[in-house]
């Protein structure tokens, strides 16, 4: 069931700050570059299409800055970044322009992922520029993107880009291996996990925090990012990055933990909805509602329970079952105040309550997916 990553057709490649970046210098770690850019070029000679989505903006601006090691305030995040990617754009362009191939610097904010239309905008610009053979560069635009308004980590970001391109792999090079029963710098007794079939709560619980001062993400990231790829239908990779040609190993059968994908990928939209980070609000549902969920029914009010957040008509909501376990997510036929007032009543009660004919479902099942859909 593992294949090698040539085996795939379409490979995102999400690399962090702490394997680019030297945090003594704060300058480029070349020879890893360099090593890492042969295997894309040797993924690519062999037909394959390779995305990266890489950190290190930040980390590489803060040095040229000369701001200091310590947490950043926003603004100077964000002045560390409209310098840093300068640099890091010129580094990657110079690295696989030695291979023949080109370069092109994509920044994202998280409307560009969560927004429909913003969303098929930047889908088409990739596959533009993969159509040109050209290798796409993409980073969270850090110096535009808000607390409120960012991903925060680019293990979800990757996870996103993947689906949303369709890739058949996402590899997240790591200062881990993979994953284990615990986090191995705590339990010397930690068992390694060559292979996960299905993200449970169990591998959920087994997530621990980030690594360093230079990255935001630890395996909790990884694992919600393993949740959204795989529920797009998208394999998923976590192996040791600092090693050099991280790729290459990857295929010579080096330690790493595949995630298996959904078996059957879910259609353009509901991977959208799958993937949504921008969640407005929670609906909780009773024990029936959940068994008519899992049998193909949509959402009716009389099922629903409970109602957080606030949000407009067809915006993405959280469904939640009776013990508060996510059971997926949808696309909401009701702003949140009159989802309030349906809550728990039958359908033919909706226009007296609402004043209007409304929708029969309070989620439609067109509009939602389930977790492992």
């Amino acid at each position: 069931m593992i294949r090698r990553l040539e085996d795939h057709r379409r490979i995102v490649v999400k690399i962090g700050s702490a394997l680019l970046v030297d945090r003594a210098t704060g300058d480029i770690q070349w020879p890893w570059l360099e090593s890492l850019a042969a295997d894309v070029a040797r993924l690519m000679q062999l037909g394959c299409e390779v995305l990266l989505v890489s950190s290190g903006a930040i980390a590489l601006g803060r040095g040229k800055l000369g701001l200091p090691k310590r947490a950043l305030a926003l603004e100077e995040s964000q002045a560390a970044a409209s310098v840093g990617q300068i640099a890091l754009a010129r580094a990657y362009s110079e690295i696989l322009g030695k291979h023949g191939y080109t370069a092109a610097q994509v920044l994202l904010t998280l409307d560009d992922t969560e927004d429909r239309r913003r969303y098929l905008n930047a889908r088409a610009t990739l596959g533009t520029l993969m159509d040109h053979r050209a290798i796409p560069i993409i980073n969270e635009n850090d110096t535009v993107a808000t607390t409120e308004i960012r991903y925060g980590d680019n293990d979800r970001l990757a996870a996103r880009v993947a689906t949303m391109v369709g890739a058949d792999c996402l590899v997240l090079l790591s200062d881990i291996d993979g994953l284990y029963t615990a986090p191995p710098n705590q339990d010397p007794n930690a068992d390694f996990i060559p292979l996960v079939a299905r993200i449970s709560p169990e591998i959920e619980a087994m997530a621990g925090g980030a690594g360093s001062e230079l990255s935001r993400g630890g395996m909790k990231t990884k694992i919600d990012a393993g949740k959204i790829a795989t529920d797009g239908g998208t394999a998923m990779v976590i192996t040791l990055g600092k090693r050099m040609s991280p790729l290459a190993a990857i295929s010579a059968g080096e330690k790493a933990t595949w995630f298996l994908p959904a078996a059957d990928p879910v259609t353009a939209r509901k991977k959208w909805i799958a993937g949504s980070l921008d969640d407005r609000g929670t609906i909780a549902i009773d024990a029936g509602a959940a068994r008519a969920l899992r049998t193909g029914k949509s959402l009716l009010p009389a099922g629903c329970t409970r109602i957080e957040g606030t949000f407009h008509r067809g915006d993405a909501v959280r469904i939640v079952g009776p013990a508060g376990e996510e059971l997926g997510r949808g696309l909401v036929a009701f702003d949140a105040s009159d989802a309030l007032a349906i809550l728990g009543r039958k359908t033919h009660e909706i226009e007296a309550i609402l004043g209007y004919t409304g929708r029969k479902e309070m989620i439609h099942r067109d509009h939602m997916v389930l977790r492992g859909e």
